[in-house]
């Protein structure tokens, strides 16, 4: 009578721990995306960007992204591959250096 309760035990932790473990997954799967659905491709002058982050690829998504805030507080995806886009790189990379010297 022990062995079957300890059997009945163990399936129901068993069972328990699989149906939370099923709970988390969507949870975390749904933070670790990809921000970037689509990019801007028309070039535009860099003083209309206010603010430039770039967040490396990595678990979260495959792609590296480059988000900018523009000066009217919209918020655009650029393509890392584009040279525009490589260019406006360049010019905030050195005013960063600039400004940190």
């Amino acid at each position: 009578m022990t062995s079957k309760l300890l059997v009945t035990l163990l399936a129901i932790f068993l069972l328990s721990a699989a149906l939370n473990e099923a709970a988390v997954v969507p949870q975390a799967v749904s933070e670790l995306r990809c921000l970037c659905i689509k990019t801007h491709s028309k070039p535009f002058h860099p003083k209309l960007i206010k603010e430039l982050r770039m967040i490396d690829s990595g678990p979260h998504c495959p792609n590296t992204e480059i988000i900018v805030t523009l000066q009217d507080n919209r918020e655009l995806c650029l393509d890392p591959q584009a040279k525009w886009v490589q260019k406006i790189l360049h010019v905030f990379l050195k005013k960063a250096e600039n400004n940190s010297n």
